[in-house]
């Protein structure tokens, strides 16, 4: 995986993911609840949502609204292991470690950090 400055500069030039913003009641949210909470979320969602080596309805897991989380996912190609696979060469079929789930947590992280800018 690339360092999170190198990922979210490489993310930013694709039309696609750099369409992905926290709208304001989102925002508010994040500011609420305080960047340690939303980690914590971030952390168990890629624990249940995209670490496991199967998943059953891979594509299709990570909702478009909802949670600063899910849209961070999509804007930082997080959201599935067909995308983790794209755009960092993560493996699909083969269950996520620790550290994996650590860095995809502090891409997450850095994003949203800078959406609250």
């Amino acid at each position: 995986m690339h360092t999170k400055k190198e990922a979210l500069e490489r993310l930013a030039r694709s039309r696609f993911r750099s369409s992905f913003h926290l709208n304001e009641e989102m925002k508010r949210y994040v500011g609420e609840k305080g960047m340690d909470v939303i980690a914590k979320h971030a952390r168990e969602i890629v624990a249940k949502r995209i670490a496991p080596a199967i998943i059953e309805n891979d594509g299709r897991q990570t909702p478009m609204k909802r949670h600063p989380v899910f849209i961070a996912q999509h804007a930082t190609a997080t959201c599935c292991r067909g995308c983790l696979k794209k755009w960092y060469r993560v493996e699909e079929g083969v269950e996520l470690t620790d550290v994996q789930q650590e860095k995809i947590v502090g891409l997450i992280m850095a994003w949203i950090e800078r959406e609250m800018e």
